[in-house]
């Protein structure tokens, strides 16, 4: 009868024990946003350009890149530059691309903070830094249009946020 109870106890623990790990868990979550690579500046279609050779390299780099983080969504405007920049990485983690609007960056970055998901969003030098300082509550504005570097890495706690800025290492091999 000791022992029964003792089994019991132990299991009631360790079930609380991993209950607890996973509420933890939920409540931290990570956002990855970057600028959609390179585009074509020789393309006929100026208002939707595909990416360049260079930008399709820096496309499947992101997707080495991602490869070892955990990601439950991907999201990207509703441009040929940005879905093609987000779908290696969808591709390697068998995702669907999201589109979200670039519009409405507050009520978009609420509805991510709401998700509670680790998530890759793919957007644009006058929208990602912006929506990763909504995310955070702070103040970021648009970035040169020569950068593409940079990824953004915003780590969110039920009490806190926190901007991390990561730089590519990818170098254009055209």
């Amino acid at each position: 009868m000791m022992i029964k109870i003792s089994l019991i106890l132990i299991s009631l623990t360790l079930g609380l024990q991993s209950d607890v790990s996973a509420q933890i868990d939920d409540e931290i979550f990570t956002i990855y946003l970057v600028r959609h690579s390179e585009k074509d500046l020789l393309s006929n279609d100026q208002s939707d350009p595909p990416l360049s050779q260079c930008g399709e390299q820096r496309s499947e780099s992101l997707s080495l890149f991602f490869r070892d983080v955990n990601l439950d969504v991907i999201y990207s405007t509703d441009y040929n530059r940005t879905r093609k920049t987000a779908l290696p990485t969808a591709l390697s983690k068998g995702l669907i691309i999201k589109k979200y609007n670039s519009q409405d960056l507050k009520g978009f970055s609420k509805s991510l903070i709401k998700s509670k998901q680790d998530v890759l969003v793919v957007g644009h030098s006058n929208t990602t830094a912006v929506l990763a300082g909504l995310l955070a509550d702070e103040e970021l504005g648009a970035f040169d249009l020569d950068i593409y570097d940079r990824i953004y890495q915003v780590v969110i706690s039920k009490n806190t946020s926190q901007i991390n800025l990561l730089h590519s290492t990818f170098v254009c091999t055209e």
